[in-house]
């Protein structure tokens, strides 16, 4: 199952004892009362759960290297901190604010990446992902005054190859070169 956390065996099949452990904790936490019949109750139960209704085993893609991640926090700290003067400089100042729909090609297939790259764009301020097709995105980026829709994609292709540089398997930083 997972190498990190033991998994005995019970009867043939793997229990896991983090979600064992896991599962007794929203149990008692349910019950709203710490007792002994209650612990043992919620560990009876997730016992019987894990084993009648074992977890597939999957793999989301996802490998953490803490440099990389580093890196990416602080440009995307960064990112945040730009991007919220420029939304809050364009709300203090009466008319419309400049706002482009670009569409962005990704070059990562990694649903894991694309879900990851969609949540780091749609949290910085001013920008949002519309629409999402196979290896393209529709972006919608408020307050960048011109046509600046080469510079979006750029932007778009960093914030992609610093995630997959921080999370990416070897498969997925090797599709980006």
């Amino acid at each position: 199952m997972n190498r990190w956390w033991p998994a005995p065996r019970l009867l043939g099949r793997q229990v896991p004892l983090m979600m064992v452990a896991w599962l007794t904790l929203v149990w008692v936490t349910l019950w709203g009362d710490l007792s002994v019949g209650n612990v043992l109750g919620g560990l009876a139960t997730a016992i019987v759960v894990t084993w009648l209704l074992p977890m597939p085993v999957t793999d989301p893609g996802i490998r953490i290297r803490p440099v990389a991640l580093a890196g990416f926090l602080v440009t995307f700290g960064w990112d945040l901190i730009v991007s919220t003067a420029r939304v809050v400089f364009w709300v203090a100042h009466p008319g419309q604010p400049p706002s482009q729909v670009v569409r962005v090609p990704l070059r990562t297939t990694s649903e894991a990446m694309v879900v990851l790259v969609l949540v780091a764009l749609t949290t910085v301020p001013g920008s949002l992902v519309l629409e999402v097709y196979e290896r393209e995105l529709v972006l919608h980026v408020l307050g960048r005054p011109g046509d600046v829709a080469d510079d979006i994609r750029a932007d778009v292709a960093q914030v992609e190859r610093r995630i997959v540089r921080a999370f990416g398997t070897r498969r997925d930083r090797e599709e980006l070169g």
